[in-house]
């Protein structure tokens, strides 16, 4: 059986004696600067701002994003990190946590959960918008429509660390990942790099520029939510292996699925928020 060989990419770029530069951690890096730029560059396109309820003028000044994410980052790395040993490490490997507690902080060898950096990175943006008097719904518009940029290189920084492989296959594609076994697997790294980054930034993309989303506060938070609720569902269900099954063996439903189901919920309410609710133009 044909199988595409696993890139022998070490997970440490480089290192100086204690101090090891990861690929992991520039994954981070690499998404929030790009989002930081991208996130600058849609708020000098003066088109997303006309009529109601920006009447020309953005939610945020260029300057204050640099602001934003500082908080933003914050919010991903320690939500990301207690949502990993909170919804995964405890519940599945509770017993090395508790002889190597220290470990809980080690976020840079990989273990960051997505949804507990989207909360990390909600309550960063309530912190921040009620600090400055902006509108927290439309600057979490801005940050969805950036945020797959950031998943897009987290999941294949966890295609380099060799972590998350999917479930044994015969497909063309699959691989035999070095910290797996030899049988062969789908990458799902690279399927959920695809669809949560790729698919869904281009999805978000087409709304604010052809329909003009962002005019309707609220409906690219809900848009965000469906796509990923979606995609990490399907990723779930199709590729994951079995070592994070909740409710028995042959259940079918795991941890990433539970976490991803309230965001649907989430989504009918921002939904609801941006259809249902009148805007009004700020004031001036």
């Amino acid at each position: 059986m044909f199988v595409i060989p696993f890139p022998q990419i070490d997970p440490v770029l480089i290192s100086f004696g204690p101090i090891a530069i990861r690929w992991y951690a520039l994954a981070y890096v690499a998404g929030l600067l790009l989002g930081w730029w991208y996130l600058v560059r849609l708020l000098k396109i003066d088109r997303l701002w006309v009529g109601v309820p920006f009447d020309g003028k953005p939610p945020m000044t260029a300057e204050q994003v640099g602001d934003l994410f500082v908080w933003a980052a914050l919010g991903v790395i320690l939500g990301g990190r207690i949502g990993y040993v909170l919804f995964y490490g405890l519940v599945y490997n509770t017993q090395y946590f508790l002889d190597n507690p220290l470990r809980v902080f080690a976020a840079w060898e990989g273990g960051m959960s997505f949804h507990g950096g989207m909360i990390g990175v909600v309550l960063a943006i309530a912190i921040y918008a009620r600090r400055v008097g902006a509108d927290m719904v439309k600057l979490g518009d801005l940050v969805a429509v950036v945020t797959p940029i950031g998943l897009f290189f987290g999941r294949v920084a966890n295609f380099i660390n060799g972590e998350l492989w999917g479930k044994a296959t015969s497909v063309p594609w699959a691989m035999i990942f070095p910290h797996a076994d030899l049988q062969p697997r789908h990458p799902s790294q690279l399927y959920e790099a695809g669809l949560e980054g790729i698919v869904l930034f281009a999805i978000l993309n087409l709304l604010i520029y052809r329909y003009g989303a962002l005019r309707k506060p609220g409906l690219t938070i809900a848009v965000f939510f469906a796509g990923y609720g979606l995609f990490r569902i399907l990723v779930e269900i199709f590729f994951r292996d079995s070592d994070q099954l909740l409710f028995g063996a042959n259940s079918g439903f795991t941890m990433g699925i539970a976490l991803s189901l309230p965001m649907w919920a989430a989504a009918a309410f921002f939904y609801w928020y941006a259809v249902y609710r009148v805007p009004v133009a700020p004031k001036t």
